[in-house]
């Protein structure tokens, strides 16, 4: 997956700056793909990543596992040993029953946290929140162990439906694409105002993604999540991370040099940019 380069960034990243969610894929049958396939897997290897980190000004990076290869972290795990703990750290997908010495031979890979993935355009169903709730529990429980942190990824209704358990965890989590509140809901939507309290008020272990906003804004140059964003700033700068989602999977026609021109939009001064690149997730991922 290349990207163009005529496309410039708007800003000079702060020293240091992270891109707090992406995928790597290797070439097809190289890892084995899981039995749910949302899309289509593109080829997107370290080597084109970094190109594109490198065009940004990003020398830190979190791998995220990526739903086609379900909790078959192998493919995330050998990018990251290629580069080093001292830059990148890793949110992998796994089994309930996860053994602590497992999570430790991660842990000494970079990795920092587990993804809970549901697909954010999974319809309702009713239970579905309190089915999941155990297996919630579970892994916050051996993620307190080791200093790790849960990554939703849900659909907005889900995101919801899961508030209260999310309140009660003891540890720290974050929340992909804001949550996936819609933009043409506007900021007075229950949802992204529970969003907002549940950032800024109480024992704050809640962190948002400013990712995947392709996927809740439908509109040019994403103009309708304008209000959100800066809302989001505004209300909890210090719980905001940023991630260019790359390879942006079934949104493959979006640029990862105009998302991240986002910021350049929606902070209001070079303080905020490091804060969401650096300062946020140095502290949630222990960089």
């Amino acid at each position: 997956m290349s990207f163009d380069t005529s496309e410039k960034p708007l800003f000079t990243a702060p020293p240091l700056s992270c891109d707090a969610h992406f995928h790597v894929f290797g070439a097809a049958g190289q890892y084995p793909y899981g039995g749910d396939l949302r899309y289509t897997p593109p080829h997107a290897p370290l080597e084109e990543y970094l190109k594109l980190a490198k065009h940004l000004g990003l020398t830190r990076f979190v791998f995220v596992q990526p739903s086609a290869y379900a909790r078959d972290n192998s493919c995330m795990l050998d990018a990251m040993r290629v580069v080093g703990t001292d830059h990148c750290r890793g949110v992998v997908d796994l089994e309930d029953n996860v053994t602590l010495e497992h999570m430790q031979s991660l842990h000494d890979l970079g990795v920092r946290g587990i993804r809970i993935n549901v697909s954010p355009v999974h319809p309702y169903e009713a239970g579905l929140a309190q089915s999941m709730t155990p297996r919630i529990e579970t892994l916050a429980e051996k993620c307190k162990t080791l200093g790790w942190h849960l990554d939703f990824l849900l659909p907005g209704w889900l995101t919801a439906e899961l508030l209260g358990v999310m309140k009660r965890l003891t540890i720290p989590f974050s929340m992909a694409h804001m949550g996936m509140n819609l933009a043409k809901d506007g900021v007075n939507a229950p949802g992204f105002q529970a969003l907002l309290k549940l950032l800024s008020e109480g024992q704050r272990l809640a962190y948002v993604k400013f990712t995947g906003i392709y996927r809740m804004s439908k509109v040019p140059h994403y103009s309708d999540a304008d209000p959100m964003a800066k809302a989001l700033i505004q209300s909890a700068g210090d719980r905001i991370i940023w991630g260019s989602d790359y390879p942006h999977l079934s949104f493959g026609e979006h640029s990862s040099v105009a998302l991240f021109n986002l910021l350049d939009r929606w902070c209001e001064s070079d303080e905020q940019k490091r804060m969401i690149l650096v300062d946020n997730p140095n502290r949630l991922f222990g960089f």
